[in-house]
């Protein structure tokens, strides 16, 4: 496997498939990556010289990707905790942060339904 960011990429794909499998690297930044690596973009991982793959982590090392983007949105989200903005908030208690309704479906954030029982009479 070769080893791009510190993360082991698929063999047998395509490079611009492969780098997608790092975090922050998304199918059209690949792309970009690629050409300007000069790399063409058919190539499957397993195919490429040590200098394409050398030219292609110069390039990878240029953008923030892996643990600094992490870093990154993590130290963002905690701001806006600490601010206690709207958004923050929202984060701090588990709920949608972009505008949804919770009435009916925000299980992805809000997680499994807790069921309250009824008082008998």
């Amino acid at each position: 496997m070769a080893r791009i960011a510190g993360i082991d990429v698929p063999r047998d794909k395509r490079i611009v498939i492969s780098l997608t499998y790092i975090y922050g690297i998304g199918k059209s930044l690949a792309e970009q990556i690629v050409k300007e690596a000069d790399v063409s973009v058919e190539t499957r991982t397993k195919d490429l010289t040590d200098d394409e793959l050398q030219r292609i982590r110069e390039v990878v090392d240029g953008y923030k990707v892996e643990g600094d983007l992490r870093r990154e949105n993590n130290l963002n989200i905690k701001r806006l905790m600490e601010i206690s903005s709207y958004r923050g908030i929202r984060h701090r208690r588990g709920l949608p942060v972009r505008g949804q309704k919770t009435k009916n479906n925000a299980r992805t954030r809000k997680g499994p339904v807790k069921t309250v029982a009824n008082k008998k009479k």
